[in-house]
């Protein structure tokens, strides 16, 4: 419906020929009574056109070519909003739409034709993920979830960062508890990883290549072998949370093919890069920084910065319509130099999107509890997941806007009652299973069910919040945002149970009931569907 208003609103605003015209926004009125859908152009519109917004809003409503079966009334209300109220038939036809679509309802063709990669987790493969990259995890692949439902093609992609200092430290710490249990000496490295699986992936080298590693001071072999099990760990945990990477990129392959060289000459071409102590700077003082900064340290290994640049511009050279990042708050001062990479080599930035989420703290026993994953006192995911379940964990990555700090309360994710709200959605689509259960054995209908039979005030509620449901994808998609869906998806729990407060289904003569349990198995599509994108079970039964 909302494509609809804004189209027979746009072709009303013709009558003023402006040389431009706002944004026209329609939304539901906050108050019920005041309609089902509301907008302020004519507000909006005031200044331009120097005159009363209730004026503007009568030329409005005068120019409106509507269809009297979708809208029954427009009014203006307060200052200048205009209210339009849905016809019945518009109603009874739309609820008809959503038991026919089942599956499909809520799917939309706004991104039809447009190629999108959403790049997430990219943990470096230097241990098991934790609850610190769940976040990433959860929300990338729900933001991935949400595109394919309005109509793109999406891509995931874990971008395998295994070059760098980090990986030299990782293969060093494996290396060092290899000889450790071979009782050779062995200097465990500064700021090494010291995780039991450190130890564990020695003891697996160990039975494979027994001593034949320790007389040579080469990390290599080390590196590889913990880079190929912490990997497969990873590969693991992600299944279990239901997220199935579509390609991985490895941060070596853009040394191996000379990217990273040609990126780093395409930056002192344009002046953009120059040497000094020791060092390769990016003239970021020419995109409003106050320093440079350092591209390529004294040590000869680069700042992440480098190979970032030259991954946005592989992505970009592949075709992509749009390129998302899902990227924590410790990036939010950094990405900014990787856009202005991208730009200076004469890509369209603007077909980059960078969505930073702020970090999780995890409380345990009523504290905070800190994380690191160099001293290995971390909290898995897996872990997580025995206690509470990939459904738990899920829903408590996305309950939240991704610009909030997330506080996830391990023992509130335990709860199997009302204070988890995971499980008030997933009871409400099992109590509405429940209920089409014993319809079915109460009643058999032959006749097609009679929808204009659903007169009652919080049966139209019901109807009008479910027809929502592709509006609220679009927003969640367009904002990636998942907690907008999540919200929605209470409301429609909460409308259902004040319908089945208010209207008996059991009981009643049969073509009301037919109509009845029409409008709860188009509650439990919509219910169901919006459980799907967020990777979350609809259980029949609890």
């Amino acid at each position: 419906m909302n494509d609809y208003l804004q189209k027979i609103i746009s072709k009303s605003l013709q009558q003023f020929e402006l040389d431009a015209l706002p944004e026209i926004q329609t939304e539901a009125p906050k108050i019920a009574s005041h309609g089902d859908a509301s907008t302020n152009i004519a507000m909006m519109l005031a200044k331009p056109l120097k005159n009363n917004p209730r004026a503007i809003a009568q030329l409005i409503i005068d120019g409106l070519n509507y269809d009297e079966k979708k809208i029954s009334a427009v009014e203006i209300a307060g200052p200048g909003f205009i209210n339009f109220r849905f016809a019945e038939d518009y109603l009874f036809d739309e609820l008809a739409g959503i038991l026919k679509s089942g599956e499909s309802y809520g799917k939309t063709d706004s991104l039809s034709g447009n190629k999108v990669l959403v790049e997430f987790v990219s943990a470096n493969p230097t241990g098991p993920l934790t609850v610190g990259h769940g976040r990433n995890a959860v929300l990338g692949d729900t933001v991935a979830r949400l595109l394919e439902w309005t109509g793109a093609d999406v891509t995931r992609e874990y971008y395998f960062n295994d070059a760098g200092r980090q990986m030299r430290v990782l293969g060093q710490s494996v290396q060092a508890r290899y000889l450790e249990q071979l009782g050779k000496d062995s200097e465990f490295p500064e700021g090494g990883y010291e995780g039991e699986y450190i130890k564990n992936i020695a003891a697996d080298l160990i039975r494979e290549k027994g001593d034949a590693l320790a007389k040579s001071d080469d990390w290599v072999p080390f590196k590889e072998k913990a880079e190929e099990a912490i990997f497969a760990d990873i590969s693991h945990t992600l299944e279990r949370m239901k997220i199935n990477m579509d390609s991985y990129f490895n941060e070596h392959s853009l040394y191996e093919d000379g990217s990273i060289e040609q990126t780093i000459s395409k930056l002192r071409k344009l002046d953009l890069a120059y040497d000094a102590d020791g060092a390769t700077w990016f003239r970021t003082t020419q995109f409003g920084k106050e320093k440079d900064t350092v591209l390529i340290k004294s040590t000869g290994e680069p700042t992440y910065r480098l190979p970032d640049i030259a991954y946005h511009a592989n992505k970009l050279d592949r075709g992509f319509d749009l390129c998302i990042d899902i990227f924590g708050a410790d990036h939010i001062a950094t990405y900014p130099d990787v856009l202005s990479g991208i730009e200076s080599l004469g890509y369209d930035k603007s077909k980059i999107d960078v969505v930073v989420y702020q970090f999780v703290t995890i409380v345990k026993d009523g504290q905070p509890f800190k994380m690191s994953t160099r001293k290995a006192n971390f909290v898995t995911l897996d872990e997580l997941m025995d206690e509470v379940g990939s459904d738990v964990t899920r829903f408590f990555f996305l309950m939240r806007s991704p610009n909030t700090h997330l506080e996830f309360d391990i023992a509130q994710a335990k709860e199997a009652g009302e204070k988890n709200p995971v499980f008030y959605l997933q009871y409400a689509h099992a109590r509405i299973s429940s209920i089409l259960r014993k319809t079915e054995e109460a009643y058999s209908f032959k006749k097609e069910p009679k929808l204009q039979l659903l007169e009652h005030s919080a049966e139209k509620s019901l109807i009008k919040t479910l027809l929502r449901f592709p509006e609220f994808i679009q927003s969640a998609a367009e904002s990636r945002e998942p907690h907008r869906l999540i919200n929605y998806l209470n409301d429609v729990a909460s409308a259902f149970t004040t319908f089945y407060h208010d209207c008996r289904i059991i009981g009643v003569e049969n073509d009301l009931a037919q109509a009845r349990i029409q409008l709860a198995k188009a509650t439990a599509r919509v219910l169901k569907n919006g459980l799907t994108i967020l990777g979350i079970s609809a259980p029949e039964k609890m």
